[in-house]
């Protein structure tokens, strides 16, 4: 192949319809991968297990989605990209439909397998649902949750602008941000089980319903207020970049 025809297919461009449903798909596999760990697995793998599979499965989906839709499958990263500029409202609406789809069917996967496990229960073993107070795997309150969510929230969304900006090394970008994911889960786990995405938190508290669900509106508020700070600081830091550099 010659260096012209591997620059033709790095500006390749897909349909709406085939980007959405990279989203979707790669929303539902993170799912599958990482809160599927926690239910099916997490007795025998552990906060660490758990962690390396929200992360390594992040990492497969970045170089396997990541050329179509740039892997957001997380409304919180859809948004910081939409406010610096990265993508439409428009397109960004249609992302945050995918991932919120795609959740909803991983964690009905998830579900499946762990029910015909003997003696499993959901209202007392769980789908991996986030929570705080009663619900907090390590007894937070809702402030100290609120500001874990917040801060990790950023931190992943300002790694995935950072490492997908267009001045940045577009080698292995998925390596920086599946750390970023595992690192996050290894903090937070023992705090609300780790959201840091609103689709992922989605999928299973709908499915699990009461408390997760009463307590859903936390791991979609301030998962996107991160979001949105991340943004917010990463147009700042890149507007004192050189650009004649």
């Amino acid at each position: 192949m010659t260096s012209q025809e591997v620059a033709h297919d790095m500006t390749v461009e897909y349909s709406a319809p085939t980007v959405y449903a990279a989203e979707g798909i790669g929303t539902a596999i993170l799912v599958i991968g990482g809160v599927g760990t926690a239910v099916l697995a997490g007795d025998t793998v552990g906060t660490p297990g758990i962690a390396l599979a929200f992360g390594l499965t992040l990492l497969a989906l970045a170089f396997s989605i990541g050329p179509i839709s740039g892997c957001h499958v997380n409304p919180a990263v859809t948004l910081g990209a939409m406010l610096a500029g990265r993508i439409s409202a428009v397109r960004a609406a249609g992302y945050v439909v995918a991932q919120l789809v795609g959740a909803l069917v991983g964690a009905a996967v998830v579900l499946a397998i762990a029910s015909g496990r003997p003696g499993y229960d959901k209202a007392v073993d769980g789908l991996g649902t986030n929570g705080y107070g009663s619900a907090s795997t390590g007894g937070y309150g809702l402030v100290p949750v609120a500001i874990t969510e917040i801060v990790l929230t950023a931190l992943l969304v300002g790694v995935v602008l950072a490492v997908t900006a267009p001045h940045a090394p577009s080698a292995a970008v998925g390596v920086p941000i599946g750390l970023t994911l595992t690192v996050i889960h290894l903090i937070a786990i023992g705090i609300d089980s780790t959201s840091v995405n609103p689709a992922r938190s989605f999928g299973p508290a709908l499915l699990a319903g009461d408390l997760a669900l009463s307590q859903l509106w936390v791991f979609v508020v301030f998962p996107l207020i991160g979001g949105a700070l991340a943004a917010g600081v990463y147009r700042l830091l890149d507007a004192g970049r050189n650009r004649t550099a």
